[in-house]
C-alpha cells in the first residue's frame, strides 16, 4: 500500500467510481473532479498494487488552517485500516506540521475515528454554515 500525492490521468475513472461510492460525492462531474484535483493544495491517493482504494485532499494556507476534505475508501476495502493510513499521511505530512489548526467535517458516527488523531468536537460555539448554489 502506498500513498501518492497525485491522481494520474489513467486513475480518473477509478476516482469517479470511488466518489460515487460516498453519498456526499455522488454528483461530482468529470470537469469538477479535474478542477478539484488541480486546485487542491494536497492530494492523497491510496494505491493498493495498481488500484486506487482511497482518496483525501487538503485545502490550506500552510500557516493558520488546513481543511481535510473528501476522505473516502472503496467500499470493498473498508474496515482494513485504509482510512487510518490516509489520515496518518495527512496529519504527519511535512507541509502541515506548522499549521495551527487542521479541521474537518464528519458525520457523528465518525467522531471516534477522527478523535484518534486529536480531532475534537469542542470548537466553542462554532457552527457549520453553508451557502449553496441553486
Amino acid at each position: 500500500m502506498t500513498v501518492a500525492d497525485r491522481i494520474e490521468p489513467h486513475q480518473l475513472p477509478e476516482l469517479a467510481t470511488l466518489f460515487r461510492s460516498a453519498w456526499w460525492l455522488t454528483d461530482r462531474t468529470s470537469a469538477e473532479t479535474a478542477r478539484i484535483l488541480a486546485e487542491s493544495d494536497l492530494v492523497f491517493a491510496l494505491i493498493d498494487t495498481d488500484r486506487l482504494v482511497g482518496f483525501a485532499r487538503v485545502l490550506t494556507d500552510y500557516a493558520h488552517v488546513a481543511l481535510v476534505l473528501d476522505v473516502v475508501v472503496s467500499p470493498d476495502a473498508r474496515g482494513a485500516g485504509h482510512g487510518a493510513t490516509l489520515m496518518e499521511a495527512i496529519v504527519t505530512h511535512p507541509a502541515l506540521q506548522d499549521v495551527r489548526s487542521i479541521e474537518l467535517v464528519c458525520q457523528p458516527d465518525l467522531v471516534p475515528f477522527y478523535s484518534r488523531w486529536g480531532f475534537t468536537t469542542k470548537v466553542g460555539q462554532s457552527l457549520l454554515m453553508r451557502r449553496a448554489r441553486g
